[in-house]
């Protein structure tokens, strides 16, 4: 669908998180986002608006090019 998922996923884990706390710190900017939602769009099953981009983004703490980032292989 899009490289967003994987590199929300692969930033996440670099952080040490679980899809759980990130959900909680998207909660935090008051993005209402379920652990579930966010397991989908990792495994891109489902898409990511350009105002959801933003909002990971910013969660992240990454500029909103590292999650269109492609990963060599």
């Amino acid at each position: 669908m899009n490289i967003v998922g994987e590199n929300v996923r692969k930033i996440r884990e670099k952080n040490g998180w679980t899809q759980e706390q990130l959900a909680a710190k998207c909660h935090l900017i008051e993005w209402n986002i379920s652990r579930s939602t966010l397991a989908k769009i990792e495994s891109n099953v489902r898409g990511v608006s350009d105002n959801e981009v933003k909002l990971l983004s910013s969660v992240l703490n990454v500029k909103i090019e590292e999650l269109f980032f492609v990963w060599p292989i």
